[in-house]
């Protein structure tokens, strides 16, 4: 009895398309104008774009990730997703934008799942039961996006058209966070510090404390003693520590235990500035409010902008800066 012979190894991936700028891309006049007032010109535009990429797709424009999270498929620099109803715009932006050549290009970039992915069922917001039964049935028994389809975004999401359908998307993004950085910090600089911060934030959870919530917040950090600033946030560092250790967080196994022993350095030896501190508490603010997969991400949530904040971190097993006592 002859034995089969093993099945090939699927190929490798071939790399992925980095995110960074691209010469036919295109900034609206308007909005490059009103960017560079917060200090993004094109190039601060296409760094911040690759700094979000960073954290949720390693640096890539499509990378397509499945039902991990129960948003059943997120994908692009920004990780846009079906869950969230953020994905359907992109999709219908770049079917607008082929015009009469959009069955052409979908049949070359997504010849297996182009009709789903474009189906009515799968642009509706939220999407219909049908939709949702194809892309799970698109997944491997690992839970995992199965090869074709994974392939079929990546095509898509890292075509010319589709990058600036995304670099359009985060656009709106930016010009948001403009308004909301004047609202968050009336009458503060508005440092390139803030702006990272503020797009991770507006990113991950889309929005940020009410001005009820700044203004209560800010009242008890100005009447505070300044024999307790450290304590207060040791405990806020201690909150994320047992967050982590707990058994409902995901994301920051590799990272929680370097944190706590740089940031407490920080603190230690007096390195966290007063932006830097009011920063960390308006965090703690939004970070505990995190509500996806029941607050399943909240200690992540944290992690990132602490990092961003601090200039000291890692995320994703990725560290970057360094405090030694």
């Amino acid at each position: 009895m002859t034995t089969a012979a093993p099945a090939p190894p699927a190929p490798p991936r071939a790399p992925c398309r980095p995110v960074g700028d691209v010469p036919v891309l295109v900034i609206d006049p308007g909005s490059a104008a009103r960017l560079s007032a917060i200090g993004l010109d094109r190039a601060a535009i296409f760094a911040q774009m690759h700094e979000t990429s960073i954290p949720e797709t390693s640096g890539c424009w499509a990378e397509p990730a499945g039902n991990f999270d129960s948003q059943l498929v997120s994908v692009g620099m920004s990780q846009w997703n079906f869950g969230t109803g953020s994905l359907q715009p992109l999709l219908k932006r770049w079917k607008k934008g082929q015009r009469g050549q959009f069955r052409r290009q979908r049949k070359a970039l997504l010849p297996v799942y182009g009709k789903t992915i474009f189906s009515r069922d799968c642009l509706a917001v939220p999407v219909k039961a049908k939709c949702r039964e194809k892309i799970l049935a698109a997944h491997g028994a690992d839970g995992k996006l199965n090869p074709v389809i994974r392939d079929e975004f990546n095509a898509l999401f890292e075509s010319d058209a589709m990058l600036q359908v995304q670099l359009d998307a985060y656009l709106v993004l930016l010009e948001a966070v403009r308004q909301d950085l004047l609202r968050v910090f009336p009458g503060q600089t508005i440092t390139l510090r803030k702006v990272r911060w503020a797009v991770d934030t507006k990113v991950q959870q889309g929005g940020f404390p009410l001005d009820e919530d700044l203004a209560r917040l800010r009242r008890k950090l100005a009447a505070m003693p300044e024999a307790d600033r450290r304590d207060r946030l040791a405990a806020i560092f201690a909150w994320y520590g047992a967050l982590a250790r707990s058994i409902d967080q995901d994301g920051v196994q590799r990272d929680w235990a370097w944190n706590l022993d740089r940031w407490g350095c920080m603190l230690d030896t007096g390195r966290i500035d007063p932006e830097q501190y009011e920063m960390l508490h308006l965090t703690f603010l939004r970070s505990r409010t995190a509500i996806g997969n029941s607050g399943r991400w909240q200690a992540l949530t944290f992690e990132r902008r602490a990092k961003i904040i601090l200039g000291v971190g890692s995320v994703s097993g990725r560290t970057d800066g360094e405090c030694l006592r």
